[in-house]
């Protein structure tokens, strides 16, 4: 675990992304401590053309179990060139998702199962985890209307396009994994408004950095 590293999950249609980006631009400037804010799969070259891969909706073919090891290749990618130097050189890292949405999107979405894909990854990540993960809870009907009313053709990934029984297991996996990690998960209403959810997750933020540094 390294206090440092805070993740932000949630299903498809959550708003994390949005908020993530606000919350990055307030604390970018009022904390003394370096932020950095980067996303999976993606973060620099090698995960992104990875990224590109996996979410094509031309893809269609690709096999459950080449879509998780995809992820733990982009992830590890990404704590390499990426988080990892940022950490050592003692920055705050802002993620836009890391193992835990593997866990949900290909153990419980794609059925390979929670342990599984937690022990493949363990490779990937040598067992690096956040110190804290502020999951984004909405349920699957608004998360999907979400999509259907602001993202375009092209920004529709194959992902995205998942029958809801899929969406149903992911936010079943995603709530099995808050419920089995209290110390570090902390649940959010994303159904409130941007203004609301950014307020709650600032304020979840700065009680979690000022316990860090006591």
């Amino acid at each position: 675990m390294n206090k440092n590293f805070i993740t932000f999950e949630g299903s498809d249609g959550a708003g994390k992304t949005t908020v993530l980006k606000r919350v990055f631009e307030t604390l970018n400037g009022s904390l003394e401590t370096p932020v950095i804010l980067t996303r999976e799969p993606g973060g620099n070259r090698i995960s992104e053309m990875i990224r590109n891969v996996i979410l094509d909706r031309n893809n269609e073919e690709m096999d459950p179990k080449t879509e998780a090891l995809l992820y733990a290749a982009a992830r590890r990618q990404h704590l390499v060139e990426t988080v990892l130097p940022a950490l050592n050189a003692g920055k705050l890292v802002l993620s836009d998702r890391y193992l835990d949405s593997s866990i949900a999107y290909q153990g419980g979405g794609r059925q390979i199962g929670y342990q599984a894909v937690y022990d493949m990854n363990q490779f990937a990540t040598a067992g690096l985890m956040p110190g804290l993960t502020i999951y984004f809870d909405v349920p699957v009907e608004v998360g999907l209307e979400r999509i259907a009313k602001h993202r375009s053709v092209d920004e529709v990934d194959r992902l995205d396009v998942e029958t809801k029984a899929f969406h149903n297991r992911v936010h079943a996996a995603y709530q099995q994994l808050v419920h089995d990690n209290p110390d570090r998960i902390v649940s959010v209403d994303a159904t409130k408004s941007i203004d609301e959810v950014c307020t709650k997750v600032l304020t979840i933020l700065d009680d979690y950095l000022n316990r860090s540094v006591k």
